[in-house]
């Protein structure tokens, strides 16, 4: 079923009463059954993808570095849309997209939701003779890099390149000003004796935006618990981040951030703070690389950069990205008066007085740089990363597991990234060395032999040894070291309306992790059946995770295996704006002992004009948190979330949204969890002396 938004305009499918983008995307790219693999994914994706549904790209003048920004898209999926592009003199309607040879079921459905139809044969895409338009009243080129920035479409007075005049900026920029609060109506052990803040959780952002040339934007946030405008956040919040990003300054500087910021660069051997590449999106993507900049516009308290960075051109096929960075971090300190920090901390939670201790007590310097070349089907980078911690890391390597974690002040990574795009295949990987020789690679090879048939395998070698402060890359573990393994996907339509994805994946592990004291292997497998029946959308998903850990005595490796089995059936009349799925998920698992669950769910969703309600009911039975389940609900602007349930009890939320004129939307979101067989819920000071609980969230947005 392809994404309703399927007009020129490209509104978001819920506006016509259809699945939101959150929900295709949580359909058919993300395994939710695993922490690591779905929502961290979710959480480093979201942002970006929240900001091309609000300002969608126009795939008649979209560059291929901004169809580049869409995770869903492979290099090979980006080049068939230019050249579709260049044939045809440009798309006129959303349902050509059939028509690209490369294109398949999810990005059919998703990409409707990120982009527009503008007037066809405006574009000029790589490779292509640029074109003269009249840009602000005078005649400037338009190439690859360069386009003229548009309010809604129109051309604004301006420059071509440089910043607007500030009175064209006032008249023309758009605002955005978000408010939400949750409110829960519990008290956890915490909020009686030992957070030193309030219950309640709250967060504020404010965004502006004029065209694609300039964005500004601060979020406030504040977890339940932690002091507002006390304590150690006399003057607020606890955290804030902020940021201004400028496009296409000059001929030579194509994108300027100043403040909090995401990097990526290569497939994420060196840095990589912009998304997690998870199994299923890898699949989709068919291992390409990324490189960017971009702001950090999420609440997110980890993986980012503070300082600034720059993109620059310094010719067609050669680009430099220079950045630097220096920020605090939270670290758990030594027993050694404070010289050394043992760990740095993710978390962001400050709402006790040790979580306190720890805040921004470590600052981290980094500096490095990121040359591109790009001729024709052909890539080739150079990246380098330098970081140095004001306070020596040094972990307890007394335990076996984290031996061969971080240590010491200063690290340096340098890496060649390299790609060549055919219309049969695409080759993609990054190769990368720390300051002591210790090797990582990372290599993907997609192959389209058929219309029907896409094959992508990638291999992945991270010695034990190896470190890098910044990495995030494709890993069975979680981490950028100590590991090596063989992935092998496949994406079939072996007719018109079946959709076939599959991947096994193979890794092994030469030194010792958490809760697994010898070398190990895992084997993680997949295989997913979609049909599309014109409104209903029915998917089978099976999962075999094969791994090894500790039994009691830590003296040798037992299985932990899970098995797990999601049904889904999905209708959605735009018409009517009802929408319904019905989803079955169970789970077995093995680990010292046999746990299951099963979890049945319904979600309703109605929408007409300026309403939308969306209802979810669940009913979970597991034996224990081995067996636990995920599902997804829908949430709030800017908030993110896959629950674990486990034990036996039952999960109810109502979330409506109403738009108040052209200006206004309010949002309010129910949740009720009510588990049948313990009395209370959770543990230390997160303890509720209670067997159910119950959250509102809130949340009031102003554009104007």
């Amino acid at each position: 079923m392809l994404c309703p938004a399927m007009t020129a305009r490209g509104q978001s499918p819920v506006d016509d009463g259809g699945p939101s983008w959150e929900e295709i995307y949580e359909q058919v790219v993300l395994n939710t059954e695993d922490e690591d693999d779905g929502a961290a994914a979710w959480e480093e994706n979201y942002e970006l993808l929240r900001q091309l549904a609000e300002q969608p790209l126009d795939l008649n003048s979209a560059t291929r570095s901004e169809l580049e920004q869409l995770p869903f898209l492979s290099a090979r999926q980006v080049m068939d849309l230019i050249e579709y592009r260049d044939r045809y003199h440009g798309f006129r309607s959303m349902g050509e997209l059939r028509m690209v040879r490369s294109m398949d079921y999810a990005q059919l459905r998703l990409l409707p939701c990120f982009v527009r139809i503008g007037p066809a044969g405006s574009s000029s895409a790589p490779g292509s003779a640029s074109s003269s338009v009249p840009v602000f009243g005078n005649t400037v080129a338009e190439n690859q890099t360069g386009r003229p920035p548009t309010v809604a479409g129109n051309s604004v007075a301006g420059t071509a390149y440089g910043l607007p005049p500030l009175d064209t900026i006032a008249r023309h920029a758009r605002h955005a000003l978000t408010a939400t609060a949750r409110l829960p109506f519990y008290d956890r052990r915490g909020d009686r004796n030992g957070y030193l803040g309030y219950k309640y959780r709250h967060w504020l952002r404010y965004e502006l935006r004029f065209a694609d040339r300039l964005r500004l934007g601060i979020t406030a946030s504040q977890d339940a618990g932690e002091p507002f405008l006390a304590n150690c956040n006399r003057w607020g919040y606890d955290t804030y981040n902020y940021y201004l990003q400028l496009r296409s300054l000059s001929p030579v500087v194509d994108n300027l951030i100043v403040g909090k910021y995401k990097l990526a660069v290569g497939m994420g051997l060196v840095a990589n703070t912009s998304f997690a590449l998870g199994k299923l999106a890898t699949l989709q993507s068919l291992g390409r690389h990324v490189q960017s900049i971009r702001p950090h516009a999420s609440r997110s308290t980890a993986d980012y950069f503070q300082g600034a960075a720059t993109t620059l051109r310094l010719s067609r096929p050669l680009r430099l990205t220079l950045f630097a960075s220096w920020r605090p971090v939270d670290a758990t300190l030594n027993d050694d008066s404070a010289r050394t920090a043992a760990t740095l901390v993710t978390s962001g939670y400050h709402r006790t007085a040790t979580e306190i201790a720890k805040k921004n007590n470590t600052h981290l310097t980094s500096a490095g740089t990121a040359v591109s070349f790009r001729s024709g089907a052909l890539r080739l980078g150079l990246n380098a990363v330098y970081t140095h911690t004001d306070r020596s890391l040094e972990p307890n390597r007394t335990t076996l597991y984290r031996r061969h974690y971080a240590h010491g002040s200063d690290f340096l990574n340098a890496s060649l990234d390299y790609g060549f795009t055919h219309y049969l295949f695409a080759f993609s990987g990054e190769t990368a060395t720390d300051a002591h020789g210790h090797l990582a690679t990372v290599n993907a090879l997609s192959i389209t032999p058929l219309q029907e048939l896409s094959i992508v395998a990638l291999q992945r070698f991270y010695s034990y040894r190896y470190t890098a402060l910044h990495a995030h890359s494709f890993s069975e573990g979680g981490r950028v070291q100590n590991e090596s393994g063989v992935y092998l996907g496949v994406v079939w339509h072996p007719m018109r309306r079946l959709h076939l994805q599959a991947y096994a994946d193979y890794a092994s592990f030469p030194w010792a992790r958490y809760q697994v004291s010898k070398p190990s292997d895992a084997l993680d497998l997949l295989l997913q059946a979609t049909c599309d029946l014109s409104r209903w959308t029915l998917m089978a998903r099976y999962r075999a995770h094969l791994r090894e850990k500790d039994n009691d005595d830590h003296d040798a490796l037992i299985p932990c295996d899970d098995h797990r089995l999601r049904l889904t059936a999905t209708y959605a009349d735009p018409s009517s704006g009802w929408s319904l799925k019905t989803q079955a998920d169970a789970v077995h698992s093995v680990y010292k002992a046999t746990a299951d669950g099963i979890m049945i769910s319904e979600q309703v969703g109605w929408q007409r004009t300026w309403l939308q309600l969306r209802m979810t009911a669940a009913y979970f039975h597991t034996d224990d948190y081995q067996s636990r389940l995920y599902l997804y609900e829908p949430h709030l602007q800017g908030d993110f979330a896959f629950p674990t349930y486990y034990g036996h009890g039952l999960r109810l939320a109502l979330m409506a949204r109403a738009d108040i004129g052209r200006r206004l939307r309010l949002a309010l979101r129910l949740g009720y969890t009510d588990y049948f067989d313990h009395p209370t819920i959770g543990t230390g000071l997160q303890l509720i002396d209670h067997s159910s609980m119950t959250d509102l969230d809130l949340q009031l947005q102003w554009k104007f």
